[in-house]
């Protein structure tokens, strides 16, 4: 069984962070207009292993086959292995927000209000590589403190040209 510290501990050892020594983009709600339609944030490299499809197959419960047994995934599948859950990829999506993601000055908190148009269009084999890549769409005032920020997030996968998946993420920022 694993652990919560278990889990917050793999993705602290991953490295995940932007592409180069910035950090993520912060900058005023007004200034966040300047930056519509631009990719606005890079993760570095996150390795998908079995070990974490694993934990995750014990925590969502679904073992399906292509995900936990190798050998029967290679034998049954166009795969040749296993390969990740396509949920377990859409989990990440908030790790690499933290990362990747433009951030409004003097957020107090973050709430992800939803996500649209989700796709997986391609698989995560086990030994793969992703990261996520944010392009800003939209920033709009809620109320005098809140602000809806929506990216559009692509889930890449090192050396494919088709990313494992694409959404729309919103997110309130609460100042």
């Amino acid at each position: 069984m694993t652990t919560d510290s278990q889990l917050r501990n793999y993705v602290k050892t991953t490295s995940l962070t932007l592409i180069g020594e910035a950090p993520p983009l912060r900058v005023t709600p007004e200034q966040a207009q300047a930056y519509i339609g631009q990719d606005v944030g890079l993760t570095n490299w996150f390795l998908i292993s079995q070990s974490l499809v694993n934990q995750f197959a014990e925590f969502s419960g679904d073992f399906q086959f292509i995900h936990v047994d190798r050998q029967r995934a290679a034998r049954e599948t166009c795969y040749a292995g296993t390969i990740a859950h396509g949920m377990l990829v859409m989990a990440l999506m908030p790790t690499f927000a933290t990362y990747g993601s433009l951030k409004i000055v003097g957020t107090q908190q973050s709430i992800i209000y939803g996500l649209d148009r989700v796709r997986f269009l391609n698989p995560v084999r086990i030994g793969s590589r992703l990261r996520g890549r944010f392009k800003l769409l939209s920033v709009q005032e809620r109320s005098h403190n809140e602000y809806l920020l929506r990216h559009a997030v692509t889930i890449e996968i090192e050396g494919e040209d088709k990313p494992a998946l694409i959404a729309d993420w919103i997110i309130i920022a609460v100042l």
